[in-house]
């Protein structure tokens, strides 16, 4: 018989085995929370042939630490190093360097504490200790310090959760001291130092009195090889960041920005309703506005000029207090540029900034600023908005930006030159202020897009100050400029890796549909829709193909449509390594040239994709519509399809159109056309918007060139209706279906009315200059106020006011259907009470959720539990929404790239400026913003000179040659010469846009 022996832990043991901890509950309610560690003495220390632990079980990593430990200037027999948990905080930008290199061992209690702190740092943490132990000389050991006997601690009397942590971390050291020295006893040379690395001088000093060594990070990188490379990676933290220290470092320099109320005050304020919080967003024509969009307020609180903007920078959420309603202002009437005004500004003025030439130069403009402000606020009230001051940032959401280094800036620009300089970076977001950073590396990096870091914004400074990460490459090369783009705009784009691709079926792209059994699993409750004549019909070069359609008469009278959507949720399992990736990924993200993908390829362009001739697996929808497309019934199921033909757009407008073609496929396409006309006609009967937005497609020189020639606009054919049309019929339908069985969890889109507000100025300029008016009362009262809005003359003009109405809507979003009242589920755009996505699921993260919830619903599998969490179900379409927003201003941004590239091309082969035609959208006091349809480009006008400005009539007068004045008034057309150029300072080019017609500008 076995015999088992139980031992009772001794009652000293029992406070360190048990951790205790108070959490309060949703409800308020305070409860303790008791939990039991079990210690254990059988956990490894990681060091590779270590004979104490040689024994020991290594579940999920094989020691990775070299024995000897890794080099460095301050302990010559070799030393494994130890960071705090501040360390990775602060400088997890140095530990990812190429150039760093160490023996590197993380605690359960650093790892814990910074998944608690920042949960992106972690992300990056993680992959350090993944990628530790595969880089040759060095690795990387995570060791669960809380579950080892010898170091496991227990709260103190009195201590915080700081200190405890600290104490851990030291008797973490002290046993790997201790534990190193013992197994490598028997070797004549001393064994390697185990060395903590922390800023915290009193950790230090208790760490020196426990004889640990400890190093903070300046100390040990200054020991390491590449120690000047590294030493402009680290990040400025430290003293600075206390209050009482400020003075001290700054040689007692005055106050430009008035501290930040204490945090505790702010929450209470918000709470209270004294205080307004929300995201900030500098103004993108002068850089002493901004606006901070609250939820509480009906328009954006107005910010403006430097001490109230009190360093808050694009996408922080502030807390704003408002001034009296008597004190409120408007947007002022002249672009500000902050490279111009503080062209002349010193990165090391050691004068103090407030002394500056530029500083004087700024403190004219803000005055002007403010006066400015006011005028037009009491000339003009609709433009009059609530105005405040940023009194606490609740959240900073500061990240690497992609910046070129101004050469204006450098003290010395000798390539040679390896002192270390303080220069600017000038982001490439121009609602961004400059970052001010330390390098020795500042000639080398003049004609180069960097990335840097920010770390802190003191309130002695105008400017924040950061630290250089990387450099992309040169500036104006393509992959540098694209690689910039992702990073700008956060697009994950790293290769899958090999957890998600082993999610991948195991046959690869010989993957096939299974013959049709009785016992097969794949085809249980599919229908067989191989025999119907199905079709795809998408954009040019469109790989990953995720919907299809068909259409047929039926005996009665009516029509069967249906609608096939690629079956994704059949691959993508809830729950693994490819579906966490693709709900962090949130959407593809498509560039002019490029396409990051949210699913591995061998789905998004192969297994998923619904090719012709090729059997897919489907999601449908079918419908019975009468011949005037009412819905009789609806009917959802998977299926399994073959798809006849993929067809482009204009290939299928061509067929349509050809009446000589009498097949059963162009019947069908005929029959899909007819019904969404009727569809379309019912859509813009019940009050659906048709609005706009400029697209643009970049003709390329060649199908294998990457180099654009020309710009052209976007064809809208028949066609493209026709897709739209039973796309939304598809999602409005599956809406409705999923939130009747999933009412608290179903995944839907909304698209909420704007505020009366968001329209006030385009009503005020359509009347003042066109007579025309428009009436927001509904959507359906908007969308024939845009049908009006026509001028014979110009039949560019209602296209330019559809676009105009767009930017005053607010963005659609996905949410969750219980966290919101019913009222507020409507699409205002579609005018539908009921939305969601269903028909992208290859490249939208949301559709994959609703395939889950719509094949819960049919009965076809069981929901999965993370889908009856309304918490996870935000909480994933919170990160969707975003990754959607950034995708969208990538694409942007990438079309504008290769559009500049276009006219520079153009304007090469010219040997002059692309002149085009273009509307004057808004008038300034200095300049006017021109926007050009052709291209989809927008740009500022500037004038030097004095110009007769007048806001009531949104116009401008400047002087002619031939005497007298020419008005430029906006609504109106001019011609505009476009050329680019390159900043000679920061190597950045910019689009420069001059007037040539009705007056050229470049005299003024």
């Amino acid at each position: 018989m076995v015999e088992i022996t139980i031992r009772k832990r001794p009652r000293e043991e029992e406070l360190q085995a048990q951790r205790k901890f108070f959490r309060k509950t949703r409800k308020g309610r305070v409860i303790k929370v008791l939990r039991e560690r079990y210690l254990r003495d059988d956990i490894g220390c990681g060091v590779s042939q270590c004979s104490l632990c040689a024994a020991l079980p290594s579940p999920g990593q094989a020691p990775a630490l070299p024995l000897s430990g890794s080099p460095h200037t301050q302990f010559p027999t070799g030393h494994h190093l130890l960071p705090d948990t501040n360390a990775f905080l602060h400088q997890m930008d140095l530990f990812e360097h190429p150039a760093f290199s160490a023996s590197l061992i993380v605690l359960q209690t650093v790892m814990e504490e910074v998944r608690h702190r920042s949960l992106p740092l972690f992300n990056r943490l993680r992959n350090l200790v993944r990628n530790g132990a595969d880089q040759e000389g060095q690795g990387c050991w995570v060791f669960w310090n809380e579950f080892r006997d010898e170091t496991a601690v227990a709260r103190e009397e009195g201590e915080g959760p700081n200190d405890l942590n600290d104490r851990a971390i030291r008797k973490a050291a002290a046993w790997y001291s201790t534990h190193v020295a013992q197994a490598l006893s028997s070797r004549a040379r001393p064994p390697p130092a185990v060395v903590l690395m922390t800023d915290d001088a009193a950790n230090r000093a208790q760490a020196e009195n426990a004889s640990i060594p400890s190093l903070s990070v300046r100390q040990y990188v200054a020991g390491l090889a590449h120690a000047a490379e590294l030493g402009d990676v680290l990040s400025v933290h430290g003293p600075a960041d206390d209050s009482a220290a400020k003075g001290a470092e700054r040689g007692g320099r005055p106050a430009l920005y008035p501290e930040y109320w204490p945090a505790a005050t702010v929450e209470a304020g918000v709470k209270s309703g004294k205080l307004f919080q929300g995201f900030f967003n500098p103004s993108q024509y002068n850089y002493l506005e901004g606006y901070v969009n609250s939820q509480a307020m009906g328009r954006p609180i107005l910010v403006i000029g430097r001490t109230d903007l009190n360093r808050a920078v694009a996408g922080d959420i502030v807390a704003v207090e408002l001034y009296p309603e008597s004190e409120w202002k408007a947007p002022g009437d002249e672009v500000v540029d902050q490279d111009v005004a503080l062209a002349n500004d010193d990165a090391d003025d050691s004068e103090g900034e407030d002394a500056s030439a530029a500083a004087e130069t700024e403190r004219r403009l803000a005055q002007r600023e403010a006066a400015d402000a006011r005028d037009v606020a009491r000339r003009n009230p609709l433009e009059r908005h609530p105005t405040g001051r940023v009194v606490g940032v609740v959240k900073r959401n500061w990240r690497a930006y992609v910046c070129h280094l101004d050469a204006a800036s450098l003290s010395s620009s000798a390539r040679t030159s390896q002192a270390q300089q303080t220069v600017f970076a000038t982001p490439v977001a121009a609602n961004l202020p400059r970052i001010r950073l330390r390098t020795r590396q500042a000639p080398a990096l003049v004609d180069q897009k960097i990335l840097v870091s920010l770390d802190r914004w003191d309130i002695t400074s105008r400017y924040p100050e950061g630290h250089f990460v990387r450099a992309l490459g040169r500036v104006e090369s393509k992959e540098a400029e694209q690689e910039s783009l992702l990073l700008e705009y956060e697009v994950p784009y790293r290769p899958f890796g090999r957890a998600i691709l082993d999610c991948l079926p195991g046959e690869g792209e010989a993957w096939i549909v299974p013959p049709k059994t009785a016992g097969s699993v794949v085809w249980r409750d599919r229908e067989d829709l191989r025999e119907l004549i199905i079709c795809s019909i998408d954009p040019p070069n469109c790989q990953d193909i995720d919907d299809a359609l068909h259409a047929r008469p039926l005996p009665n009278g009516n029509i069967e449509a249906g609608v096939h959507i690629a079956d994704v949720s059949h691959f993508v399992l809830p729950d693994n390594a490819m579906d966490t990736e693709a709900a962090a990924r949130g959407t593809t993200v498509y560039l002019v040239d490029k396409r990051i993908d949210m699913l591995p390829s061998l789905l998004g362009t192969n297994l998923c994709s619904l090719r012709p001739y090729v059997e897919r697996l489907a999601f449908s929808v079918i419908w019975e519509l009468t011949p005037d497309a009412k819905i009789v019934n609806v009917r959802f199921t998977k299926s399994v399809i073959a798809s006849k033909a993929a067809f482009t757009y204009k290939d299928a407008q061509t067929r349509k159109d050809d009446l000589k073609q009498k097949d059963p496929l162009t019947e069908s396409i005929r029959l899909l056309n007819s019904l969404a006309q009727k569809l379309r006609a019912g859509r813009m009967a019940a009050g659906a918007l048709n609005l706009a937005s400029p697209e643009v497609r970049i003709q390329m020189e060649s199908p294998e060139s990457s180099d654009p020639v020309d710009v052209e606009q976007k064809e809208q054919l028949e066609t493209n209706s026709l897709v739209e049309e039973f796309m939304l019929l598809a999602n409005i339908s599956v809406a409705a279906k999923i939130q009747e069985t999933f009412p608290q969890t179903a995944v839907l889109r909304r698209h909420m009315p704007p505020p009366p507000s968001n329209f006030e100025m385009l009503q005020d300029v359509l009347m003042k200059r066109k007579g025309m008016s428009l009436d927001i009362s509904s959507s359906g009262s908007l969308a024939a106020s845009l049908d009006k809005c026509v001028d014979p003359a110009e039949p560019a003009f209602n296209i330019l006011v559809r676009i105009m109405a767009t930017r005053c809507m607010r963005p659609a979003e996905y949410f969750c259907a219980g966290s919101v009242s019913r009222e507020t589920f409507g699409h205002y755009g579609l005018a539908s009470p009921i939305y969601t996505h269903f028909t992208s699921p290859i490249r939208r993260y949301a559709d994959v959720l609703v395939h889950r919830q719509l094949a819960a619903a049919i009965d076809y599998t069981p929901l999965h539990a993370s889908l009856h969490s309304r918490q996870h179900v935000e909480r994933v379409l919170n990160v969707v929404n975003r990754r959607h927003r950034m995708a969208q201003m990538a694409s942007r941004a990438s079309i504008e790239f290769y559009v500049a590239l276009s006219l520079k091309s153009r304007s090469e082969r010219a040997s002059g400026g692309v002149r085009e035609k273009a509307f004057i959208i808004r008038a300034f006091r200095n300049g006017v913003a021109v926007f050009v349809s052709k291209l989809g480009l927008e740009g500022l006008v500037t004038f030097k000179r004095e110009i007769n400005f007048d806001p009531e009539a949104y116009s401008v007068k400047v002087p002619s040659p031939s005497g007298g004045e020419v008005a430029l008034s906006v609504f109106e057309e001019v011609e505009v010469e476009i050329t680019v150029e390159k900043d000679v300072n920061t190597q950045r080019g910019k689009v420069k846009m001059v007037v040539v017609h009705p007056i050229d500008s470049r005299s003024l």
